[in-house]
């Protein structure tokens, strides 16, 4: 898990040019115009990571979600293969008990392999189930899974699991990814290009890979001989040469990607390669360039033909300013004012978290304005409640197996 990349603040001049009427020349030359007032520019908001359970034993956390009929409990998912939960109500927790300990199933032999993603299901409780994405080896692949939960609601049988999907994975980075579901019910995962470097196999523009994809099925339902459907407006449904199960591609290596709760725009966060971080708002079939393009800037070719025109990223950042993105939410609370309605994103490796306005029309570059920066942090993941509070997740003091892991509120300090 490479959770890679860098911020830059792509600024945008835009020149208006007036229309001269025909019969301008013969009018009295105009006084001149006074100067125009800039637009004043939004404070930036004052916040802070604040450490939530201090004393809790964590290792490599690599997502942590709310359950959604406990507003105080949660689930911790370590990279490991083990699932902890832990109440926000024991401020003074030393451990979290096991959900479920998957390690022997999952595969956690390279820094970019092992559990990588949970997610309820929005039925839930009805529907007492809890997908997993992880890598497993032998062979190498990426597994989508369903598990059931226990009626106490802290505990997951491990016999229980139904594979809901298995996609080959040829090298051992570049695994993705989200699991999620949308405000459409449908489930959307992400997925890498495959690994290595410089995306050998060539997946970003080939639609018929579901590597370097972000994929939307239909999980309460089966056809076809899968565990699954495809819903009937997916964007390639009916394409030849195309995998029906495909949302949009283009996309390298996206590490975290969410739903904003108020618009329901989806958001992710995209690993860059040699030089650029990207953030990028994701549109039904659209496709984002890799590896025609790294970012907006050129980086390789493809044999496959690149369907419609490449969507720029929201914000692309250097390597100078970050290795590794992590995307993360629109802040929707009400306890920060200041932040509400902007998205939240980090860097992996610098520690840096940034925020944005979103662009009104969906697409113009944005300006990011760093909240804070923290050295000693790997920030891996966000999370985010049901009432807008953001966490941050952490790996402390470096990246080796066995380490610590933290768990950060962000708070305003004003």
């Amino acid at each position: 898990m490479r959770i890679a990349a860098l911020a830059t603040t792509v600024t945008v001049l835009l020149t208006a040019i007036p229309c001269v009427a025909d019969d301008a020349a013969k009018a009295p030359p105009a006084a001149p115009a006074a100067p125009a007032t800039p637009a004043p520019q939004a404070a930036k908001p004052r916040v802070a990571p604040s450490r939530v359970w201090p004393a809790l034993k964590l290792s490599r956390p690599v997502q942590m979600i709310q359950v959604p009929d406990q507003e105080d409990r949660w689930f911790i998912a370590e990279q490991s293969g083990v699932i902890k939960t832990a109440s926000m109500k024991e401020t003074d927790a030393s451990d979290a008990p096991v959900v479920v300990d998957l390690r022997e199933r999952v595969n956690d032999g390279s820094n970019e392999e092992g559990l990588l993603s949970i997610a309820f299901h929005p039925d839930y409780p009805t529907k007492r189930e809890l997908y997993v994405y992880y890598s497993a080896n032998p062979p190498r692949r990426s597994v989508l899974s369903r598990f059931t939960v226990a009626a106490d609601g802290k505990t997951i049988d491990p016999a229980s699991e139904e594979v809901i999907l298995e996609v080959p994975q040829p090298y051992w980075n570049h695994n993705g990814g989200t699991v999620l579901f949308g405000p459409d019910g449908y489930l959307y995962l992400s997925l890498g290009d495959g690994g290595a470097a410089g995306d050998p196999l060539d997946a970003g523009q080939d639609l018929s890979k579901l590597l370097a994809k972000i994929i939307r099925i239909d999980v309460n339902k089966t056809s076809d001989g899968k565990k699954y459907a495809i819903p009937a407006d997916n964007p390639f449904v009916g394409k030849e040469g195309a995998a029906p199960e495909v949302w949009a591609y283009g996309l390298r290596n996206v590490w975290r990607m969410s739903f904003d709760k108020e618009t329901g725009q989806l958001w992710a966060g995209d690993v860059g390669q040699n030089e650029w971080e990207e953030v990028h708002l994701i549109t039904k079939g659209g496709n984002y360039g890799w590896r025609v393009r790294e970012g907006t800037h050129n980086f390789g070719e493809t044999k496959h033909t690149t369907n419609g025109a490449m969507i720029d990223p929201i914000v692309e950042y250097p390597h100078k300013q970050g290795l590794s993105i992590t995307g993360g939410y629109v802040y929707r609370g009400d306890a920060i004012p200041a932040l509400k309605g902007m998205y939240l994103y980090a860097d992996f490796v610098s520690g840096a978290v940034w925020a944005i306005r979103p662009p009104a029309d969906g697409k113009s570059p944005a300006t990011p304005m760093q909240l804070f920066k923290k050295g000693g942090s790997l920030w891996s993941s966000f999370a985010q409640a049901k009432d807008g509070t953001l966490y941050l997740l952490s790996f402390e003091g470096g990246q080796s197996p066995g380490q610590a892991g933290a768990v950060w509120r962000i708070v305003s300090t004003d």
